[in-house]
């Protein structure tokens, strides 16, 4: 868990790949430093939940609606879906 690895690239004809390395001294400063993204990789973070697209569709929705109603609207969508 305090080894996190990324940015690899393979040679042509196979045999070695190069890449980063970064080791980190205790479990709260590889939380610190790393992006959410990799440590989500690294299983030390949650994965965001749903698809590229349900994001974006969720993102447009609430462009929709402004001002006060957007809180209230959230809420619904919320009470609907759950």
């Amino acid at each position: 868990n305090l080894i996190c690895l990324f940015g690899f690239r393979t040679v042509f004809g196979g045999g070695r790949s190069t890449g980063f390395a970064l080791i980190y001294d205790n479990l709260e400063s590889a939380k610190k430093f790393e992006p959410k993204h990799r440590l989500a990789r690294n299983g030390l973070e949650k994965k965001r939940e749903g698809s590229r697209k349900q994001i974006k569709e969720k993102k447009n929705r609430g462009k929709k609606v402004w001002g006060v109603g957007r809180r209230i609207a959230r809420h619904k969508a919320k009470k609907n879906a759950g």
